[in-house]
């Protein structure tokens, strides 16, 4: 059961990139606030206003996730959490909260769930007889250095893992709260076997805290991605997503600054709209940019061949049609203007570190088990 749906819809909470408690599509029932006029409409306002953050544990029966589409650079990949406190109103992982009958809105920010035995299930599927080594992606779902990260340290303790089995890894984040990890990526990237981006859709503040308004703010990151540059760890910038007439226009701007701050590949993905996103997305638009809310979903219809969303290979990353080829056209150029690397490809699926240093997990002693 989903309670507040239509309480927040169309009206902006401070902190927060959804507009209400949005049912998932699973939901078989649904509690909606009324005013009957028994309550303190102002103060009812004012603390679901600002709705907290509740984290959950969850022990995890396996964390290594593998994929085999053939649009997508790994083969395998680790999410500590569920559900992302940065909030980002387009996040394309938003449906996933509907499989445990929770709103892919407010509950998908505001009800994390951290799988605090990550680290050692990890550790026991790597140490499994037969496993094939291929990079792991961190941070592909949901952000792996998301607030509650700062105490919980579940990233930080699965590449504590992949450090001592030199594993090879990529990791994506918005949070610049991967500098707090350089003593570890550090050494690994001597030996190749890490790469790292930092996500980054605007260098307008006032754009992002609306966007993404728990992630680390624009210039926060462009330091994040210096720090990781200067400590000799690849880097490269992702420009996901693209929003037609929202962002798009700071498609250069964004490359620019980022090969400045070191980045040395790149990518871009359009605004994917999955189930649920379309219409809390719709719900964004009309809330923050309403005087341009029908011209972004045309132009998305029209890049999606005239639906929100097409999922299908080779077309979801980066759509079709004028809007979605000029906007590919402008990468190209813009990539080669600013000597960016061949970097990010969809393609290739080992990102060129070494799977040849892997050591498997070292099996505990007897004596360590009994003391």
């Amino acid at each position: 059961m989903h309670e507040g749906e239509g309480s927040h819809r169309g009206q902006a909470i401070k902190g927060r990139g959804s507009t209400g408690w949005l049912p998932g599509r699973y939901a078989k029932t649904v509690a909606e606030k009324t005013d009957d006029g028994w309550h303190d409409r102002d103060r009812e306002d004012e603390s679901d206003s600002a709705p907290s953050t509740e984290v959950r544990e969850e022990a995890a029966r396996s964390v290594i996730v593998r994929n085999h589409s053939p649009d997508i650079p790994f083969a395998q990949s680790v999410n500590p959490y569920r559900g992302c406190e940065h909030g980002c109103s387009y996040c394309f992982a938003r449906p996933t909260h509907a499989y445990i009958d929770l709103s892919p809105g407010l509950d998908f920010e505001t009800k994390i769930f951290a799988k605090t035995n990550a680290p050692e299930v990890l550790r026991r599927e790597l140490a499994r007889p037969g496993y094939q080594v291929s990079p792991i992606a961190l941070g592909v779902s949901t952000d792996i250095y998301q607030p509650t990260e700062r105490k919980l340290q579940l990233t930080r303790k699965v590449i504590e893992v992949l450090a001592e089995t030199r594993h090879p890894f990529s990791l994506i984040t918005k949070n610049a709260l991967v500098e707090r990890d350089i003593d570890l990526l550090a050494p690994m990237a001597k030996l190749n076997l890490v790469h790292c981006y930092i996500s980054i859709t605007s260098l307008d503040n006032p754009l992002s805290s609306k966007l993404e308004p728990r992630a680390s703010a624009p210039h926060a990151r462009l330091r994040a991605m210096r720090a990781l540059h200067e400590a000799g760890i690849p880097v490269g910038v992702m420009f996901a997503p693209a929003i037609p007439w929202v962002n798009d226009h700071m498609l250069e701007d964004v490359l620019e600054a980022a090969r400045d701050a070191g980045a040395r590949s790149a990518g871009y993905v359009l605004l994917r709209l999955p189930h649920e996103v379309a219409p809390l997305f719709r719900d964004w638009l009309e809330t923050h940019v309403p005087d341009r809310a029908a011209h972004v979903m045309s132009t998305i219809r029209q890049s999606r061949g005239g639906k929100d969303y097409d999922a299908a290979f080779g077309k979801r990353f980066s759509g079709e049609g004028v809007f979605a080829e000029l906007l590919a056209k402008r990468f190209a150029l813009a990539k080669k203007r600013f000597g960016y690397d061949s970097g990010y490809s969809r393609s290739h699926r080992d990102d060129g570190l070494d799977c040849s240093l892997f050591v498997p997990p070292r099996k505990p002693s007897p004596q360590g088990e009994l003391f």
